[in-house]
C-alpha cells in the first residue's frame, strides 16, 4: 500500500538556513532531504518531518528553540522551512538509527547500555528540571551515530519531543493516556494525574537491560484487543508489585478499586517479583538499578538527576548475564520448566 504524501520526491524546499531536495519518503510523515548545497563538511542529510495541522510539529519545534542547546542528547532542530508555507514541516538532524533496529542488529552491551541511558537521562534532566514531560520515551525514540572501532555509538540523541508537556497542562492534570502502551507508567494507564516520573518509568530500559528483543510487560493478546492495556497493569503487578498501599493518598475510589481488580487476576502464588531473579538471569547492579527504577507509586521513583548520580554508571563489570530469548522468556512468565 503506498503512502500519502506531503510532499514528492526531488522537491525543493527553502528554509530560514538552506535548501533542501526530498530524497526519500519514510513514512507518512517523514522524509529524508539533502541539502541542495554544502559549503562545510556538515553531513548533507537531513530529516523533514511536517504533519499537517497538527499540534505536534509546532510544540516540536518550541520546545527544541526553548531546550535544545541546554541539552545537547536532544535531536535538534535545524531549520524551518519557509517555502512552501503549506504543510508546514521542520528539518531535524539525521542519525543513522535508533536503539530499538540497532539491538536487534547487535545486543548491546552492558556500556553501550549505559551510554544509552546517561545520554537519555542528561536530556530529561533538562526537560525535568524545567517542568516538562517528554511522554514518550522507548528506544525507538532513541536514535544513534554509529562510531569506528570498539566505539559502536558515535552519538546518542533523545528524539521526537512532539508529545513534550508542561507537568501543569491539562493533559498531565486530567491523566490523558500518552506514549506507547507497554513503555506507559501505571499512573499513566490508570488515567491518573501524572508527571515527570511517569518519564522515569518508561526509561527504565527493561528490554535492553534484562530481555532481548521484546518488552517484559508485553501482553498476550494483540495491540488493539479490549484487555491489551489492563493486561499490562496485571504485569506491571505480576513483576513490580503488589500496587502499593500509598496508592490511596494519589487515587480516587473508582481507581483504588481498578486496582484491587487488577491485583486479583494473579494469585500470590504466581507472582514473579523481579527483586527475586537469580544472579545468572541479570546481575546484581543491574537488578538493583531496575528496582530503583520501577516504583508502581511514582512518588518512590529517583529523578533524573539522582539517577545520573547512580553507582549503576561507575561499576565497572561487564559480566553478561540475564539474556533470555522471548521463548525462554515466555517459558518463564506461564511458569514452564
Amino acid at each position: 500500500m503506498s503512502l500519502k504524501s506531503l510532499f514528492c520526491l526531488g522537491q525543493r524546499l527553502t528554509g530560514r538556513a538552506g535548501t533542501y531536495r526530498i530524497t526519500q519518503q519514510v513514512s507518512e510523515f517523514v522524509y529524508l532531504a539533502a541539502f541542495v548545497t554544502v559549503t562545510d563538511q556538515r553531513d548533507s542529510r537531513v530529516v523533514v518531518k511536517s504533519v499537517e495541522g497538527h499540534w505536534r510539529l509546532h510544540n516540536e519545534r518550541d520546545i527544541l528553540k526553548r531546550f535544545q542547546l541546554r541539552a545537547p542528547t536532544l535531536r535538534p532542530l535545524l531549520d524551518e522551512i519557509q517555502e512552501p508555507v503549506e504543510p508546514p514541516a521542520i528539518i531535524l538532524k539525521y542519525l543513522d538509527d535508533d536503539v530499538t533496529r540497532a539491538s536487534k542488529k547487535q545486543r548491546l552491551t552492558r556500556q553501550e547500555i549505559k551510554s544509552v541511558a546517561k545520554n537519555v537521562l542528561e536530556a530529561l534532566q533538562v526537560l525535568h528540571e524545567n517542568g516538562h514531560v517528554h511522554t514518550d520515551i522507548k528506544p525507538s525514540n532513541i536514535l544513534v551515530n554509529y562510531g569506528s572501532g570498539e566505539r559502536r555509538f558515535s552519538e546518542i540523541q533523545l528524539a521526537d519531543c512532539g508529545g513534550a508537556v508542561s507537568v501543569d497542562s491539562e493533559f498531565a492534570k486530567d491523566g490523558v493516556l500518552t506514549g506507547t502502551s507497554v513503555f506507559r507508567a501505571p499512573e499513566v494507564h490508570l488515567e491518573m494525574r501524572w508527571g515527570t516520573a511517569a518519564d522515569i518509568w518508561s526509561f527504565g530500559l527493561i528490554n535492553l537491560i534484562w530481555g532481548y528483543n521484546f518488552h517484559l510487560f508485553e501482553p498476550d493478546v494483540p495491540e488493539g484487543h479490549e484487555l491489551y492495556d489492563v493486561k499490562i497493569l496485571v504485569l506491571h503487578h505480576q513483576w513490580f508489585g503488589p500496587f502499593p498501599i500509598s496508592y490511596k493518598e494519589i487515587a480516587d475510589q473508582e481507581t483504588q478499586e481498578n486496582i484491587m481488580r487488577i491485583m486479583s487476576v494473579i494469585p500470590p502464588e504466581k507472582l514473579k517479583p523481579f527483586r527475586y531473579l537469580r544472579e545468572r538471569e541479570i546481575c546484581d547492579a543491574d537488578k538493583r538499578f531496575v528496582l530503583k527504577i520501577m516504583q508502581l507509586d511514582p512518588r518512590d521513583r529517583p529523578t533524573a538527576r539522582e539517577l545520573l548520580e547512580d553507582e549503576w554508571f561507575t561499576e565497572r563489570s561487564d559480566r553478561t548475564v540475564g539474556w533470555y530469548s522471548k521463548q525462554e522468556w515466555m517459558q518463564m512468565k506461564h511458569g514452564s520448566k
